[in-house]
């Protein structure tokens, strides 16, 4: 049976293998590159330098004078995915350049060239995603440490300091302290065909541990992001074209398409870990009224900025047996109650996801004197952020069996 056709729920080894997920970092990219060969020093010197090149007026002429670069030299999947992440910064900054308004609406055939070529390779949109500020923007300093705050830094940074090290570096500790779950999907499904409730139950009791130490991790952005900094710099940086009044038309990728194209920022929504986890539990992101359906439809879009890998994972995923329908027909208290563990896991993330969206946007929005834009209460993926989660809360919350 070739790969691509099994299931890969029978073991751990074919979750890593197949759908990019790796034993200790889960979907971020293990190990991540840090240099492209040297042909594409231009590029690496702008992403190294953007801040500078932005604070001096220079970025966009610098980027106007790029050559145009061919991506045949870019091999294998980790050079590819450091060619994005660097092409997504530059595009990014050009783009927004000061954050004042002053906005390009059509990207230089030199950088949307390479840049769309690379994006259909990968089976990423032509933008900086998720998966590349957050999943494959990380170095370890002492390779042999641990993944610690402490011992890990950014590879690219934008304009505010150290915020973009903070908000991308506790995102990528979420997500790593969550991956550990991953690993426990195979024995639930091996569980629930052998029937085997005790066994069930203490992986759903070690899922619910592993989602409770991605909450602690959540919880380091105080320490490491300023409100007001990620409010007024970072934010414009991580918005894209989508759902956005600046750029009501879309961009225009000069040289690749001839009308205007939309694609949402860089947002949470773009991680795969809390979609994963939704789907095994059965908590249905959708049902009847217009909020839920956008909410769910939303999410469902999001997933198109995923890595191909990680979309099959997610829709292998729901191919799956069914643990909450398991579950109830066995009506067993203790299983019903490690079940419940794993909800309300994910409400608390939730409930503290919009925590922090009051705290990073929709206070700074309320103390901001200048014009209004339009994105006060946007996420960077053009949604309304505060109904979207609360609708997504409500929704998990709703997927407990027993109240209380």
């Amino acid at each position: 049976m070739a790969l691509a056709e099994a299931s890969p729920l029978e073991s751990s080894w074919k979750i890593t293998e197949e759908y990019h997920i790796d034993e200790d970092v889960g979907f971020a990219l293990p190990n991540p590159l840090e240099m492209l060969p040297d042909k594409y020093d231009a590029w690496i010197f702008i992403v190294k330098h953007l801040s500078e090149l932005i604070e001096s007026g220079q970025l966009r002429a610098e980027v106007e004078k790029l050559p145009m670069l061919s991506i045949d030299d870019l091999e294998g999947h980790k050079l590819q995915r450091l060619a994005h992440l660097v092409l997504g910064y530059i595009t990014m900054a050009y783009v927004w350049d000061r954050g004042d308004g002053d906005v390009r609406k059509v990207l230089p055939s030199n950088i949307a060239i390479p840049y769309c070529k690379l994006s259909e390779k990968l089976g990423l949109p032509p933008i900086l995603v998720y998966a590349d500020c957050v999943l494959a923007n990380w170095k370890k300093k002492d390779p042999n440490g641990p993944m610690t705050y402490e011992n890990m830094d950014i590879l690219f940074s934008f304009p505010g300091g150290s915020c973009s090290k903070g908000f991308f570096l506790v995102s990528l500790l979420v997500e790593i302290a969550a991956a550990s779950a991953i690993k426990i999907i195979p024995i639930i499904f091996n569980a629930v065909q052998q029937q085997d409730l005790d066994l069930l139950q203490e992986a759903l009791q070690d899922i619910a541990s592993c989602l409770n130490k991605a909450l602690e991790e959540f919880r380091q952005i105080h320490e490491h992001v300023d409100p007001k900094l990620f409010f007024n710099v970072l934010r414009i940086y991580l918005s894209g074209w989508k759902g956005n009044p600046q750029l009501s038309e879309g961009l225009l990728y000069k040289g690749v398409w001839d009308t205007p194209k939309k694609f949402a920022g860089g947002s949470a929504a773009q991680s795969s870990i809390f979609q994963c986890f939704d789907v095994l539990l059965g908590i249905q992101q959708s049902a009847s009224g217009v909020p839920l359906e956008s909410a769910a439809e939303f999410l469902q879009d999001m997933r198109t900025y995923m890595p191909p890998a990680h979309q099959h994972f997610l829709r292998s995923l729901e191919s799956g047996p069914s643990v909450r329908e398991f579950v109830l027909s066995k009506g067993d208290p203790g299983l019903q109650e490690a079940y419940d563990a794993c909800v309300r896991a994910l409400v608390s993330l939730r409930s503290y996801h919009l925590q922090i969206v009051t705290k990073y946007i929709v206070i700074p929005a309320s103390q901001q004197s200048r014009e209004p834009s339009g994105l006060e209460n946007k996420g960077t993926g053009g949604t309304d952020i505060m109904n979207f989660l609360k609708t997504v809360r409500s929704t998990t919350q709703k997927s407990l069996l027993k109240e209380g």
